[in-house]
């Protein structure tokens, strides 16, 4: 700069000895790229809120719409989500090499969650990241309780679950929880008639299950949208589980219900991929199965209710069905309806990753509790 006469237009000695201490330290490396990646979130986030700004003046827009998007595009940014696009499967492969190196190395232990019935899991191998798990069955049949037992046994696995209960209030909800952990009756928690060894059973659940991450959610008519707004605040989230599907509110302008709920369906799937977590909705089924003979009572994909979307956005299909259901005990029939009314049929109709067929379990009505029969419990 001497030498070429620039010294004093590039700021004199003084700047010049100035930008030679700027210089940066190797040692301070972790901290510099942290600023620069602050710095690049702040830009997405201006970015973001142009976006929105311009959304919130498009008038023709609904406004639940646009609360959503704000709220993902947010949330993209603070989970560092990245628009997709596509991956070499060089790197897919790594991915997956790995994973079957940690099924591998913990004895086959499942990457997504375990339902808790030891029979079932074999069968199922696992809820995976974004399965949609239906669970199918005529009302009375138990697939809110058989939901609930899931719920509780993923809890249990140190994951949080978050629970919509659109029929049920979550008092009315959580009482089923207490009758199935405390195996205490239900029509006692009603009239509130306990014994000693109940209050005992009862406060040991309410202990366990208050260090459980649990959280239920019991508005009406809630959308799927409304729903994601919700679950993003949910650290550490394993599980969803809906009851039930036919209730939920459908954001389209048609009136044809096969339509809306075909919306609904896949915008579920939609959101447990997005979440990488297993949904669990429970569904109702059509009135004719009743009116079938004999096996044939037994549900099959074509008596979902409401659109045939469920059973293709699904990647696990259960149906739950019980032979007392449609015994009547003091009939000629007593000692075999006596015999079912302690057994339950989990039918696996559609299974993405596993084996499709019936796996047998037993069912306490008194509790409305669902349990691995003692030759499927594992050593």
């Amino acid at each position: 700069l001497v030498e070429e006469g620039d010294r004093d237009e590039a700021g004199g000695i003084q700047y010049i000895s100035l930008l030679a201490e700027s210089v940066p330290a190797v040692s301070n490396i972790k901290d510099y790229a942290r600023i620069v990646k602050d710095k690049a979130t702040l830009r997405k986030l201006i970015g973001i809120c142009d976006d929105i700004s311009t959304d919130a003046y498009d008038e023709g827009a609904p406004v639940k719409t646009i609360v959503d998007g704000a709220e993902q595009k947010i949330f993209d940014i603070s989970h560092n989500n990245e628009a997709k696009d596509f991956r070499h499967i060089r790197d897919i492969l790594q991915n997956v090499y790995q994973d079957i190196e940690t099924l591998a190395e913990t004895n086959g232990a499942v990457t997504g969650s375990k339902t808790g019935f030891s029979g079932l899991d074999r069968m199922l191998i696992q809820m995976g990241k974004g399965d949609l798990v239906i669970v199918g069955a005529r009302p009375g049949m138990g697939k809110t309780s058989f939901a609930m037992n899931i719920a509780v046994n993923v809890a249990k696995q140190k994951k949080a679950v978050a629970i919509f209960s659109l029929e049920m209030s979550g008092e009315q909800l959580v009482t089923r929880i207490l009758s199935s952990e405390a195996l205490v009756d239900s029509s006692k928690l009603r009239t509130g008639q306990l014994k000693t060894e109940d209050w005992d059973n009862l406060a040991g659940v309410i202990s366990s299950l208050s260090g459980c991450d649990i959280y239920i959610d019991d508005t009406s008519a809630i959308t799927s949208a409304e729903m994601k707004s919700k679950l993003r605040r949910i650290n550490n989230l394993g599980l969803v589980v809906i009851d039930y599907i036919g209730l939920m509110q459908s954001t389209s302008n048609t009136d044809n219900r096969a339509q809306q709920v075909g919306e609904i369906s896949r915008n579920l799937k939609i959101m447990a991929k997005d979440f990488g977590i297993p949904i669990v909705c429970c569904a109702q089924l059509n009135r004719g199965t009743e009116s079938r003979a004999g096996d044939a009572k037994k549900p099959t994909l074509a008596d979902l209710r409401d659109s045939g979307s469920i059973e293709q956005d699904a990647d696990i299909v259960l149906f739950l069905y019980r032979d007392e259901y449609y015994k009547d005990i003091s009939g000629s029939d007593s000692q075999g309806a006596q015999d079912s009314a302690n057994t339950a049929e989990v039918i696996i109709a559609k299974n993405r990753h596993g084996s499709v067929g019936n796996v047998k379990m037993g069912w306490i009505g008194q509790f409305t509790k669902f349990r691995t029969l003692e030759e499927d419990i594992e050593p």
